[in-house]
């Protein structure tokens, strides 16, 4: 009975996630479920408190990626590089493409995947429509590449954050890992849309004839000296949420230092930026996870999942994990996977983050990214489109989680274990 109850009650929370009937938020449901889910004993007490001490860092860790991507988003970083992006396309739909992967692609691997999807992509539309370039090329690639380009650093995404809790690598070490796999990725992310959607590259587009905005080189400084701070702290065995939360604070106190006049309005907007809902949503959902996990979840999945580290055993884990991304979604899918895997060490550990990298882009429920990217490209001409979603799944997924699993392989072999 506690195995279904908890089964249902990850269903609802992930049902409404993904559906947010009426806009309301994602812990609406989840909160409640996890009380539930204590009350009846489907989770200890002990294993909600480890749960929840275990996510905490990461959670913290969002709320102040967020803070500061909101500011740099304020500040114009991002339409400063969209204008930067646009002009170095010239006439070319190609060179436009790769531009915003390129960018896509950066930025998720310095300011995660959510920061591409919400703060990103409405300036690669505003683009779009300043080159008349064809949306589709350019959104569906941003969209993949919220998602695949999360593979590279272990601040890219939750499911990184996750893991290398679990594991205890580097962020150089894993850096250095997830390199190769990264630019794979990329590459098949590219060439996919290039090739789904070569008659769309047929004409050229319209030179971006705008000023672009003075570069807020301070808050760019911000951002780049964070992302070395992420690399010595790891070093030094510091957690990456205190590095976070230093930049969050340097940013907002930047700007407070030139909108001296502002104080309550930035406050709000950095309450806001910080998602306190959503952050509370994840630890719910840790919880619920969790639940299903001790009533015999576990045990299923273990089954399922190779052991070892050879190439096929890579492979079995990064398609398990793609697969089981799609049916609960990827945050979901680590938190009932590294339990699994841990004790394999880390190559194994890594082949899931691709699974859960790189398989969400299967389908919309797949990463929380992508269903929040879908709601952001409404009312684009032709976008979102499930027919041309699917399509580009189809030729960019399997080939993606294959090539940079192998890649993956390569690495564990050059960098070593």
């Amino acid at each position: 009975m506690d195995e279904t109850l908890a089964l249902l009650g990850l269903a609802a929370v992930l049902a409404v996630s993904i559906a947010r009937p009426k806009g309301l938020p994602e812990a609406v449901v989840a909160v409640p479920v996890a009380l539930v889910l204590l009350a009846i004993g489907a989770v200890s007490g002990a294993h909600a408190q480890n749960e929840t001490a275990r996510l905490a860092p990461v959670v913290g860790f969002l709320a102040a990626v967020l803070v500061l991507a909101d500011g740099c988003e304020r500040e114009g970083l991002f339409r400063a590089a969209g204008a930067r992006m646009a002009r170095s396309a010239g006439r070319s739909p190609s060179r436009l493409l790769l531009a915003v992967s390129g960018l896509a692609a950066l930025t998720t691997a310095v300011l995660s995947l959510d920061t591409t999807v919400v703060l990103l992509t409405p300036v690669v539309i505003v683009t779009l429509r300043a080159t008349r370039a064809p949306p589709r090329p350019a959104l569906y690639a941003t969209a993949h590449l919220a998602n695949t380009g999360s593979l590279l650093l272990p601040v890219s995404n939750l499911t990184n954050l996750l893991a290398v809790a679990t594991v205890h690598v580097s962020f150089p070490r894993f850096a250095g890992l997830m390199l190769l796999p990264w630019l794979v990725g990329i590459a098949v992310e590219v060439a996919g849309v290039r090739w789904l959607f070569r008659r769309d590259f047929a004409a050229p587009i319209e030179e971006y004839d705008e000023t672009p905005d003075r570069f807020p080189v301070v808050a760019g400084l911000i951002v780049a000296v964070t992302v070395v701070g992420f690399a010595v702290a790891s070093v030094a065995g510091l957690a990456p949420v205190w590095v976070a939360v230093a930049g969050a604070l340097v940013m907002t106190v930047w700007r407070l230092s030139h909108q001296p006049d502002s104080l309550r309005s930035i406050t709000g907007q950095v309450v806001r930026a910080a998602s306190p809902l959503f952050c509370l949503f994840v630890l719910a959902l840790g919880i619920v996870v969790r639940a299903v996990s001790d009533d015999g979840m576990a045990g299923v999945i273990r089954r399922l999942t190779p052991g070892g580290t050879g190439l096929w055993a890579l492979l079995g884990v990064a398609a398990v994990a793609a697969v089981l991304a799609n049916v609960v979604n990827n945050l979901p899918a680590t938190l009932l996977l590294l339990p699994v895997l841990a004790g394999g060490g880390i190559g194994p550990v890594l082949a899931m983050l691709i699974g859960v990298g790189i398989g969400p882009n299967l389908s919309y429920p797949g990463s929380l990214a992508t269903l929040l990217w879908r709601r952001v490209v409404a009312g684009v001409d032709g976008v979102p489109n499930l027919a041309d979603f699917t399509r580009l799944a189809v030729v960019t997924v399997p080939a993606g989680v294959v090539l940079a699993t192998l890649a993956l392989w390569v690495s564990l072999r050059v960098v070593g274990t």
